[in-house]
């Protein structure tokens, strides 16, 4: 297992070089369309065209707002790294949006159907399936709403995961991690009460699987903090996670 680059982004992230790594590499990105049950979803494909030889995969699961251009472009940052990286479209028809109450009802849509871990690991099938996928070498990171997907991606088996790292993601009640393989790290702002409510139910079912895991609590952050588009968005906390990060896959990626 190889993910070790993964906290290099990290790191790239909190020193504000991460652009100038991708300006260097030869990033392609594009729209995958692919099946969800009689849904067209569009995701999104980044991988470096001049690299050669198979890599890891990384999935990057959008936040409630669905696969806009701020995930496009942490997709891409993780493909600058030498990474297949692919941001599945948890909403089909690849649509976005920046009200509030439309990303509610959009994601409470999703939660209606109990189709989440279902959404999430078809999009992890279409980064498998990439020519280049070391299939063994699988990490997932996602993002308030994605970092739920995570979650249940866990919860409903996905051993194909080796590492993982949810970031502000409820956990699913009842969730069960026996049949899980990934080493977890799972990142939480203080101030999000809502899903800091979800953070024992977490730690207990890390715990009863016996998975390596770790979960960090910034006190002052609040949801969305790592957002650097948002207005969470909180500099001091989003780089002591990339630091995290860093050390966490250093450790368990290896």
């Amino acid at each position: 297992m190889k993910l070790r680059a993964i906290g290099k982004w990290f790191a790239a992230l909190a020193a504000g070089v991460l652009f100038a790594a991708a300006a260097h590499a030869k990033i392609v990105g594009k729209t995958v369309e692919y099946k969800y049950q009689d849904m067209t979803m569009k995701g999104y494909l980044a991988y470096d065209d001049a690299a050669r030889g198979a890599r890891p995969g990384v999935l990057v699961v959008h936040e409630w707002w669905g696969l806009n251009d701020y995930i496009r472009e942490r997709t891409k940052q993780v493909a600058a790294l030498g990474y297949v990286a692919f941001a599945p479209d948890m909403y089909g028809e690849g649509k976005t949006t920046d009200d509030p109450k439309v990303a509610g009802q959009w994601s409470g849509e999703v939660v209606k159907s109990g189709e989440r871990a279902p959404r999430a690991k078809a999009g992890l099938e279409v980064l498998l399936k990439q020519p280049h996928v070391k299939k063994d070498d699988i990490g997932a990171m996602g993002f308030c709403f994605g970092g739920g997907m995570v979650w249940r991606l866990l919860a409903a088996g996905e051993a194909r995961v080796a590492a993982a790292a949810p970031f502000y993601g409820p956990f699913p009640e009842n969730g069960d991690l026996g049949r899980a393989k990934a080493a977890v790290l799972g990142i939480y702002g203080g101030l999000d009460a809502r899903v800091g409510a979800t953070r024992p139910a977490a730690q207990a079912a890390l715990a009863k699987a016996g998975l390596k895991h770790h979960l960090v609590v910034f006190e002052q952050a609040d949801h969305a903090f790592f957002n650097d588009t948002g207005a969470r968005f909180d500099p001091p906390a989003a780089a002591e996670a990339n630091r995290r990060v860093l050390e966490w896959f250093d450790r368990y990626a290896g």
